[in-house]
């Protein structure tokens, strides 16, 4: 008895199946926002960010001068070391509205004191 369908060919066919299958699901995200903020010596870019209240949010902190630091209690954010030339991300859901200012928590020179990043939360 003849076959009728090659091995690449069941494997194209079961991959056509599978693609259609999967057309139909519902697409769900668990993925949060991402906020892309660099973080140089004595400022954060941008300063200041709004996020709503009560949705998961990532920060992606990034630098290329110095050492610096991130800590909110209120936000739920601990304490975070940003090291040069790496990427870190901080996942946080705040829980109440207002107006929270980060300070950066290692010192790194003389505008140290004024390094500052703004997060507003939205109800």
């Amino acid at each position: 008895m003849r076959t009728f369908f090659t091995r690449s060919g069941i494997g194209l066919a079961l991959a056509a199946v599978v693609a259609a299958a999967l057309s139909l699901i519902p697409a769900t995200s668990s993925a949060h926002p991402s906020i892309d903020i660099a973080v140089a010596n004595w400022k954060f870019t941008p300063d200041k960010i709004t996020i709503p209240v009560g949705e998961s949010t990532a920060l992606r902190l990034t630098t290329t001068s110095g050492v610096h630091g991130i800590k909110s209690d209120e936000l739920g954010i601990p304490m975070t070391t940003i090291p040069n030339g790496k990427v870190i991300e901080v996942t946080f859901t705040p829980k109440k509205a207002g107006t929270y200012v980060l300070h950066c928590q290692i010192f790194c020179g003389p505008g140290h004191a004024d390094m500052a990043l703004t997060i507003v939360v939205k109800p």
